[in-house]
This record gives C-alpha cells, structure tokens and sequence, in this order.
C-alpha cells in the first residue's frame, strides 16, 4: 500500500477564455514515507465560446525514485496537451472524458509519446447538485498507451502502459475548494499496486 498526496489548482482570467490549472504530487512507495515520485505540472487552457470543452497544454517535471532508495534515479521533462469534455446525466450523474497526449523526455531514454484517457463520474448524495456542504462519489478509470515499444539502450516496453482505477468519497468545502479521500489500483502487465490517495482542489 502506497500514498499519493495531490494539490490541484485552476484559475480563469476575468472576462476571458483563458485560465491556468496546475497540480503538485507526492507519491511514496507506502504509506509513511519512502518517495516514489514528485510531480510538478502546469498548463494553460482555453474554453471555446458556448462550449463547455477545455483544451489544455502544458508542461510537468518528475522525478522517481526506486523502492527503498532515498536517491532520485530518474528526471523526466514533460510536454502535454489535453481536451476535457464534462457531461451530466440526470439529476447527479456528473461524468467527465479527459483525452491527453504526452511527449517525454525520460533520462537515459529515446524520446516517449503516451496517450491517456479517464473516465470519471461524481455523484452528490446529500444534494442534487455539487454545491458547497455536500459529500460526494468519486469514480474514475484511466488508460495509458505507449506510443512506442523501443526506448533506447535495448529497452522495449508493452504498447499498454497502465490501468488506473479510483474510487473515493468528497466533500465540498467552498465554492473555491473540495477534498477527497480515496483508494487507487495502478496496474500494468506485470504488477499492480494499492495506492492510498488524499487530494485537495482550489479554484482561485
């Protein structure tokens, strides 16, 4: 069992289409410590007019450490572009389609795409809307492909990356602010693993 501890962020410019969003992440190997990965990442957005689409592009910066070991083994720079598209069904079923495509540049490695897309779904249970004072259901699933199998030095790779599926219970706080609570099972060819998952949202 592992820990993630996430602090997201989003702002739109008064009177335009633009905003920024961002997100900071530590990732341990268990749940007291030992870190496996600290994200940085940050983008730029833009809303079509009479849309509800957001099309983001941005940049994030990792660095990963091996299980047991306190030194950083691998950097990587990273270029991304997304497209989200929120969608409601019903009275609570608010369901949301984030598409991304990655261009890594990984240490000792050939130059990386990935493609993602997650699924998720909130569902409010002690009001019809998300509205500040209500608990709510966090469901989402996320796959990663690897455009490549060939990373450099004799490394090949499985064209599927990863599975992440993710269930969680939120709380809005403020119209500016909300957190969850969750359990994450990350799973590849060859492994899975538990991951324990506190998450914290701003809107600036």
């Amino acid at each position: 069992m592992g820990s993630w501890f996430m602090y997201a962020f989003n702002t739109e410019l008064n009177d335009s289409q633009w905003g920024f969003q961002g997100d900071i992440q530590h990732r341990n190997w268990n749940v007291s410590g030992d870190l496996e990965q600290l994200l940085l990442r940050g983008g730029v957005h833009y809303t079509p007019k009479n849309s509800r689409l957001k099309l983001t592009a941005g940049y994030a910066y990792i660095q990963s450490s091996y299980y047991d070991s306190s030194a950083i083994q691998n950097h990587e720079n990273r270029i991304y572009q997304e497209a989200r598209i929120p969608q409601k069904i019903g009275s609570r079923f608010y369901l949301a389609h984030r598409f991304r495509f990655e261009q890594r540049i990984v240490q000792n490695q050939d130059f990386r795409t990935r493609f993602r897309y997650a699924l998720s779904i909130d569902v409010p249970l002690n009001n019809r809307l998300l509205i500040p004072k209500t608990w709510y259901v966090s469901v989402y699933d996320e796959i990663f492909i690897n455009g490549q199998k060939d990373i450099g030095n004799n490394i090949q790779v499985d064209i599927f990356d990863r599975n992440r599926a993710y269930f969680g219970v939120g709380y809005i706080i403020s119209p500016h602010l909300k957190s969850t609570l969750g359990f994450l099972r990350q799973s590849t060819s060859n492994w899975s693993k538990n991951q324990f998952v506190l998450s914290l949202f701003h809107n600036i």
